[in-house]
This record gives structure tokens, C-alpha cells and sequence, in this order.
């Protein structure tokens, strides 16, 4: 199956996809779990994404890809978004794939078949992320 992750704000949302599906049919509703996750999104994400299989009778053996909204959203929630699913396509050998826009689950999960395993993706946070730098004062000691 495969594991559909969007976490472009403060929402997020997984979705479980048949292998050889590429979005949801028009008649089916997808397994999904949507909550606010606000500034929690860091400490929670994992452990939500296993309850939420293991209320689908499936674990994270049972995954075959990943998909994941690359963006535009907030720097820290797509940060956060792509570095579990990288993490978790790396060290059960999966395919990871990305894409933006309204039909983001159809692209990439189109474009999962081309990918190779634990290759990662990056987001795309649609402008320049706006990092404070550090005070000099402050580093010198």
C-alpha cells in the first residue's frame, strides 16, 4: 500500500493508497486521518502515522511507497513531513516521490514507479525560507 503524507500547515494529513493506485477513485473514500497538528506536528507525526496504520490492520512493513506534498506550505511542516517520509523510505527501502499542486497524490504517486528506493525528495516551500541569522553578539564568548 501506499502512504499518502501532507503536511503543509498547521492541518495534516495521511492518506492509504491500494499499490497500484494513483489517486483515489471519484466513488471511494480513501482511509484517511486529517487533525491539527499545529506545533505538535514534530513530536507526533510518527507516532499517529502508526496508530493510523495499525487502526488499518497495517504496519509500516506493509508499505510500498511513499508520497508526500512538496509544497508551496510552511517551512517547518513540510521540513518535518520530508524528513519522516525520507527517513522512512530509506530504512524500509521504499520509493519516495513528491509533488505540489491540487492533484499532488496523482503525480506522485505517478511518478513513485520511477523512483528509486531511499532516494530522497525535497519540499518546495514556495519562497526563499526566511531564517533568522544568528547574533554575533551571541557567538562570541
Amino acid at each position: 500500500m501506499i502512504l499518502a503524507i501532507k503536511t503543509a500547515g498547521p492541518t495534516t494529513e495521511l492518506q492509504l493508497l491500494a499499490p497500484d493506485q494513483t489517486a483515489p477513485a471519484p466513488s471511494e473514500t480513501p482511509a484517511t486521518l486529517v487533525w491539527e497538528s499545529g506545533r505538535e506536528l514534530a513530536g507526533r507525526l510518527l507516532a499517529r502515522l502508526t496508530d493510523f496504520l495499525g487502526a488499518h490492520d497495517a504496519g509500516l512493513t506493509d508499505l510500498t511507497g511513499i508520497v508526500i506534498f512538496s509544497g508551496p506550505g510552511s517551512f517547518t511542516s513540510l521540513r518535518i513531513g520530508h524528513s519522516v517520509a525520507n527517513a522512512l523510505a530509506d530504512s524500509l527501502n521504499l520509493p519516495v516521490a513528491a509533488a505540489g499542486g491540487e492533484n499532488w497524490i496523482a503525480e506522485a504517486c505517478h511518478e513513485l514507479s520511477t523512483q528509486p528506493s531511499g532516494r530522497p525528495v525535497l519540499p518546495d516551500y514556495g519562497s526563499e525560507a526566511h531564517i533568522t541569522r544568528p547574533n554575533q553578539a551571541s557567538n562570541q564568548g
